[in-house]
């Protein structure tokens, strides 16, 4: 949808220059992402809602049209919307210093965060309590992942065509097993061929964010396009930069190591998530646990259960799980290092391709940010893919399911189906009940999403201490 960014860059020429006005601090900068970085849990719209409320409400830097605005770039990029967001609005206020400082804090916490779990989970991951922990934390995240796709289908599934792309999606993904790029590869053509014949089968949908915040010429960054956001100014020292720090060291590993290699692996796939998973958080965790778990057998079904666990309840972006991932994959196939070793490596690999390419795509389109966001045709080819997107979360919603509720599976295959089916009698009760629980929970009282998750760990715990 169009924000006034986008009409602003219309009249950016006919314009006096802007106003001069003291800048913001970069140190105050600073500490304000390290601030935004400590606080959001729970996905990429408590996220942005957290971004919102410090930012633009609070220190009213930014208006709420620009920021509306700047979402709506992000939404197009395939990658994490809401450290990619942080990324603009930092980049925004400081140009790439500001860019750099806010995207490494918002993901740092996390990366931290996830790094001591990896390590405690492996160590003392056969300790009961904890066992329980994770055991409450898988059963809790099923209701989270069904809470996701009721948020986003609500918002996208508007239309029968909306509707049907998703049930399509849905059946690809589950029943045929066919790759999520090549998913959102067909979405994106059947948006844009709708939108070139004129149809409304995919209306973009609004963000429902409900945000009200100060309007542009009532922030400090005013109404005015920025001298170095303005139409014809490039970023393309930190654009190469990007660039060589993402491609640079995959190519390498790949030259000296060869594809086979565990390090090989990691980083040429998710080089390859970083550019094709479009749909947010959980659209990425869809994608990675097909592959990482049934194409690669890095982790199993029950601990890709865990590490979602572990990002829902610790700061920063949901997609931070790719870490403990590849923390799980090298430790287990370390190729000559110290298994541990080897883990920790990994885990700086797979972030490093994970998020880097997201300041690439902000660098590289940020300074034309208003002919992106005032595409129509775009805006309905990101529709259609985020009603297939719905369908692919759906899709992870009943894959963890299936393998989070029940101990035994029976794999049907022949010819190009490929579905697992839990067997009833293998269903573990408390995990089913704490999945209800934490249902009810979410939907019936409206409760966060992390303090669900905490309870949920503290039930699983205590179950296994009685037990």
């Amino acid at each position: 949808m169009p924000g006034r960014f986008g009409q602003n860059a219309q009249l950016a020429d006919q314009r006096e220059p802007p106003v001069s006005r003291p800048g913001i601090p970069f140190r105050e900068a600073v500490r304000t992402w390290a601030r935004v970085a400590a606080l959001p849990f729970g996905g990429p719209a408590g996220q942005i809602a957290v971004m919102h409320r410090i930012v633009v409400d609070e220190k009213r830097w930014i208006g709420e049209g620009r920021f509306l605005s700047a979402l709506n770039f992000c939404m197009l990029l395939p990658g994490p919307e809401a450290q990619q967001l942080a990324i603009y609005l930092g980049w925004l206020l400081h140009r790439t210093k500001g860019g750099i400082v806010a995207g490494v804090l918002f993901m740092l916490p996390g990366f931290l965060a996830i790094l001591a779990l990896s390590l405690i989970y492996l160590h003392f991951g056969a300790v009961p309590a904890i066992e329980g922990a994770f055991l409450g934390l898988k059963a809790a995240v099923l209701a989270v992942v069904v809470q996701a796709v009721w948020r986003i289908g609500s918002r996208a599934l508007r239309s029968r065509a909306a509707l049907a792309l998703a049930a399509l999606a849905f059946v690809a993904i589950h029943v045929f097993a066919v790759p999520f790029p090549v998913i959102v590869l067909g979405a994106g053509i059947t948006g844009w061929a709708a939108a070139l014949s004129g149809r409304a089968f995919f209306a973009p949908a609004g963000h429902g964010s409900g945000m009200d915040g100060p309007k542009d010429t009532e922030a400090w960054l005013g109404a005015e396009i920025p001298p170095h956001a303005r139409r014809g100014n490039t970023t393309v020292r930190p654009t190469l930069a990007c660039l060589a720090l993402w491609l640079v060291p995959v190519s390498g590993l790949l030259a000296m190591l060869g594809l086979d290699h565990t390090f090989a692996r990691l980083g040429l796939f998710f080089s390859q998530m970083a550019v094709v998973t479009f749909g947010g958080a959980y659209a990425v965790l869809a994608y990675v646990a097909q592959a990482a778990v049934e194409t690669h057998n890095w982790l199993t079904p029950t601990e890709m259960l865990d590490g979602l666990g572990m990002a829902e309840t610790t700061p920063g972006p949901l997609i931070q799980v790719v870490q403990f991932v590849g923390f799980l994959g090298a430790f287990r196939n370390p190729g000559g290092l110290d298994p541990w070793v080897a883990a920790v490596l990994a885990s700086l690999l797979v972030t490093g391709v994970t998020f880097v390419p997201s300041f690439l795509w902000i660098f590289l389109g940020a300074p034309h940010i208003e002919r992106l966001c005032g595409n129509v045709a775009l805006s309905k080819t990101l529709s259609a893919i985020t009603a297939a997107i719905v369908g692919v979360i759906l899709n992870l919603a009943v894959w963890f399911g299936v393998h989070g509720l029940f101990a035994r599976q029976i794999a049907l295959t022949g010819g190009q189906l490929d579905v697992d089916l839990p067997v009833p009698a293998s269903v573990e009760p408390v995990a089913a009940l704490i999945a209800v629980a934490a249902a009810i929970a979410l939907f019936r009282f409206r409760l966060g999403v992390l303090p669900v998750l905490i309870a949920a760990a503290l039930a699983g715990a205590l179950w296994s201490l009685a037990a």
